[in-house]
């Protein structure tokens, strides 16, 4: 009896035993599968992590490089500023004093030579456009009272080819920009979506109100979060690849032929868009067509005063006027001297006085 007694006592204390394996087993295993799964929890956390690190070292790059080139290109288009101010100045003037018998070969001469200033000189504006340089005047302006404004010009620009939209949406925010370089601004963008759809196509622009969060802004360098009011121009056209939308603010960058394009259109909209305060991007994709949105920062502020327009008039001086010319350019500084004087003004000359 005690043999079987004691066999019976084994025989629990094994199944005791192989309970408690089991359990062990199961409790390691899982163990095993919470550390599998909080080991991959950290891998996408890595990897997303270093994605964003990743995006957000390319933001800084690119802004980075449009910062360099635009100090470059600011510092060059503001010396071919003053050269071309004499050339023109010096035109004008040339063209004041042909005299009346001059023959139409000198006066089709001097046309030409002005033609070809003001090409240089409407390409250096753009220059000092994306170098954040030209002078703005900015005034509260209403976005869809803007943008309907330009809808008949916009037709006859585009041509029957191209259907225009519009998508205003109601209580839209006003904005403070400068509303010539705005309309310049669209203006270009049809355009180039107008180039883009070469058989024809749609191009819809739309406003919105809309507000940049912190984790937007964390992405791209120099946009501050808030409030602000998207305007965006869409095509249906030919779209661009990853690589050609990276590059389509870069001046003097373009897919056009030799002879169709500056460059210098895109580059514009970037540097007006960015000295107002705002942030500009490109979507785009091959054969899918291209939205460019522009964001402006909300206005907030007193009613404005509607001015009346300024009278544009040449004011003739009298001998008992006296001015006194000061600039650092030689010749801008001369070209300045003869004009001021040709209008009946007294001038002292800065660099003449100094050195009496």
């Amino acid at each position: 009896m005690l043999g079987l007694a004691a066999q019976a006592a084994v025989a629990i204390d094994n199944a005791c035993l192989s309970e408690a394996t089991a359990r062990e087993i199961a409790e390691r295993k899982q163990a095993q599968e919470a550390l599998d799964e909080l080991n991959q929890s950290l891998e996408r956390q890595v990897a997303e992590r270093t994605e964003e690190l990743r995006k957000q070292e390319a933001a800084l790059r690119q802004a980075q490089k449009m910062e360099a080139v635009g100090q470059l290109t600011g510092g060059i288009a503001h010396d071919f500023n003053n050269l071309l101010q004499i050339i023109i100045g010096n035109l004008e003037m040339l063209q004041r004093r042909l005299p009346d018998k001059a023959s139409h070969q000198l006066r089709r001469a001097a046309a030409q030579a002005m033609n070809g200033a003001k090409r240089a000189a409407t390409l250096t504006q753009r220059l000092l456009a994306f170098s954040r340089r030209q002078p703005l005047d900015p005034k509260p302006t209403d976005p869809n009272a803007l943008v309907a404004g330009m809808s008949e010009m916009l037709h006859r620009i585009l041509g029957e080819a191209i259907a225009v939209e519009g998508v205003s949406s109601a209580g839209i925010w006003k904005i403070e920009v400068d509303q010539g370089e705005m309309e310049a601004s669209l203006l270009n963008l049809a355009v180039n979506a107008r180039d883009a759809m070469p058989e024809g196509g749609r191009l819809t622009i739309e406003t919105a109100n809309s507000f940049i969060d912190e984790a937007y802004a964390q992405q791209h360098v120099e946009v501050q979060p808030g409030q602000y009011v998207m305007i965006s121009v869409s095509d249906t056209g030919i779209g661009m690849d990853e690589t050609t939308a990276a590059r389509a603010f870069d001046p003097f960058f373009t897919t056009k032929s030799v002879g169709k394009g500056t460059g210098l259109g895109l580059s514009q909209v970037y540097g007006f868009v960015k000295q107002s305060g705002g942030h500009v991007k490109i979507y785009s994709e091959a054969g899918q067509g291209t939205t460019v949105k522009i964001y402006l920062p909300r206005w907030i502020g007193e009613h404005e005063v509607i001015e009346p327009p300024a009278e544009t008039f040449v004011p003739e001086g009298q001998r008992r006027e006296t001015i006194l010319v000061i600039e650092d350019d030689e010749d801008v500084r001369s070209y300045s001297v003869d004009s001021l004087r040709e209008l009946g003004y007294t001038i002292l000359d800065a660099r003449e006085v100094l050195a009496r």
